[in-house]
């Protein structure tokens, strides 16, 4: 992305009415700082550019309902392409039901109304077919929605049968057959459905037509999943040209968010400002000068500010910030992977807690190692929850390994664990969940550094499989995280990298300088502490 032709302003006209010695140094100085800074920021510039969106930033200003119904839009759209690119098995599922939903409860009444004054005008005599006739329309209208442009013939002879006009005099004449309407359309949708529906055509085959009422009942939901069917192979369709064009695509969208609100990448901003103060705050001493050449070679590059911004959103505290909003779309998928790293950080600090403490009457068990991992795992299975009780389910897990150590230690002629070990196992164990723990906060310092070397690798597949040591236990389970985390960020980066340009270019080189230093602020991604 082109950078903006921006220089900073001269302060005064008397500034530059010096000596000519003065004039002359200066001149060399300003000369030769403005091209290490060019040089600098081309590097911003090399390998990332938009080709049809440029982060734009124009004043803020009141928006329409339909403005804001178009973001709504774009954004839904936005969301929509980025699921179908990133979850291979997404698809939608028609009218799922939600226990103790007020929509729910209201929709399932309005709908028992209509199908009793349904029948109640079907049950009259004479029949009146008024709402009988209305659901003909609208089951013709869904029926011609499934076939292809060139299925004329089908067409005409659903118009020609379901001929609303038609249907409405011999209706007036008390002439309709609508169980023999009922029966064609079931044969119709056993011409348009897929194979998996076949058993479902059958069973509306099968049922009495003279109980018309729940007849037209299952032919709408039976059409309610062909609907879905309909949609889902439209997405598998798609999928190949999205994964080809998806990216841009999304960043087209995300740009026409931005047009509409100015503001929409303010706490993107500040995540990208953290980064870069985070870099900063760990300067060598003979870095901080007021030598311009070394504030130039300081500054972090792009990638130093990339990784460190993406490594920054595994230790996210989601119930205090929401996320950038270059991220929200992959909120979701952002939890469950510190979910699943928070659970595996603590059962390998449980390990090394374990395997350290007891000593060589148990170094190089596999099959013990394997146990107690998936008891461990099992039992802190729900950790991220606010009602979890951390510290008393590390007291039963210790109770839990100790009576398997015991047993382990018996069946290969060791003496078992004095109580003065227990209590001192279990006193270590139930540690972990206070601050700063040192076994715990040294694994979470491995683990950072084992993703800071998949951002880092240009290809990250092979350091997946490459656990730091002291992580032996869940190189596995990192393996999967890590796969997944680079996955996104690997697609975020191809969507919003203009963005994140443009935003580090303004914070580097067109406002007050980051600060050297961060506020302390307790780990975010540490195992909740008492």
């Amino acid at each position: 992305m082109p950078l903006n032709d921006e220089r900073p302003s001269s302060t005064s006209s008397s500034e530059d009415q010096t000596s000519d010695g003065e004039s002359s140094s200066e001149c060399r100085e300003s000369m030769a700082t403005a091209s290490d800074l060019e040089s600098l920021r081309d590097s911003f510039n090399s390998d990332i550019s938009s080709k049809h969106c440029t982060p734009s930033s124009s004043p803020p200003e009141t928006l329409t309902l339909d403005e804001v119904m178009e973001a709504g839009r774009d954004l839904f759209n936005l969301k929509l392409s980025h699921d179908i690119v990133m979850n291979r098995e997404f698809q939608p599922h028609p009218n799922l039901k939600a226990k103790n939903s007020l929509l729910n409860a209201v929709k399932e009444n309005v709908q028992k109304a209509f199908w009793d004054i349904l029948q109640a005008e079907l049950n009259d005599d004479p029949p009146e077919y008024k709402h009988a006739i209305k659901l003909l329309e609208e089951i013709r209208e869904i029926l011609l929605s499934f076939l292809n442009p060139g299925a004329n013939r089908m067409r005409t002879q659903i118009m020609e049968v379901l001929d609303m006009d038609l249907i409405n005099q011999q209706a007036d004449n008390n002439a309709v057959d609508i169980c023999g309407l009922a029966s064609y359309v079931v044969t119709t949708m056993g011409k348009l459905c897929s194979p998996e529906r076949d058993g479902d055509i059958k069973k509306l085959q099968e049922l009495n037509t003279e109980n018309i009422v729940t007849l037209f009942r299952e032919i709408l939901h039976v059409l309610d999943l062909m609907r879905a069917d309909m949609v889902n192979f439209a997405i598998r369709s798609i999928r190949p040209v999205l994964q080809v064009i998806g990216a841009e695509y999304e960043r087209e969208k995300f740009q026409n968010v931005l047009d509409k609100t100015p503001n929409a990448l303010n706490i993107t901003t500040s995540w990208i400002q953290a980064a870069i103060e985070e870099l900063l705050s760990v300067r060598k001493p003979a870095e901080l000068s007021n030598d311009p050449e070394k504030i130039l070679q300081g500054l972090p590059g792009p990638s130093q500010i990339f990784n460190t911004a993406f490594l920054r959103l595994l230790t996210w505290d989601f119930s205090k910030s929401s996320v950038p909003e270059t991220w929200v779309v992959d909120e979701t998928q952002l939890e469950e992977i510190q979910r699943q790293l928070k659970q595996a950080v603590a059962v390998n600090t449980v390990l090394l807690i374990v395997f350290s403490t007891i000593g060589d009457p148990i170094q190089g068990l596999s099959v013990l190692s394997d146990r107690l991992k998936r008891m461990i795992t099992v039992l802190l299975n729900g950790m991220h929850k606010p009602n979890f009780n951390l510290k008393e389910t590390l007291e039963g897990t210790s109770v839990q390994i100790c009576c398997e150590l015991n047993k382990s230690l018996r069946e290969r002629d060791y003496p078992a664990l004095t109580p003065e070990q227990q209590a001192t196992l279990t006193g270590q164990i139930c540690s972990i969940g206070q601050k700063d723990n040192p076994v715990r906060t040294l694994v979470e310092d491995r683990v950072h550094q084992y993703f800071m070397g998949l951002l880092s690798d240009p290809r990250p597949e092979v350091k997946l499989q490459e656990a730091p040591a002291g992580l032996a236990a869940i190189q596995p389970e990192l393996g999967v995280i890590g796969k997944a985390f680079i996955s996104l960020v690997n697609y975020n980066r191809a969507v919003y990298a203009p963005f994140y340009m443009e935003i580090m270019k303004k914070l580097l080189f067109f406002s007050d300088p980051p600060a050297t230093s961060l506020p302390q602020e307790p780990a975010q991604g540490s195992i909740p502490h008492d």
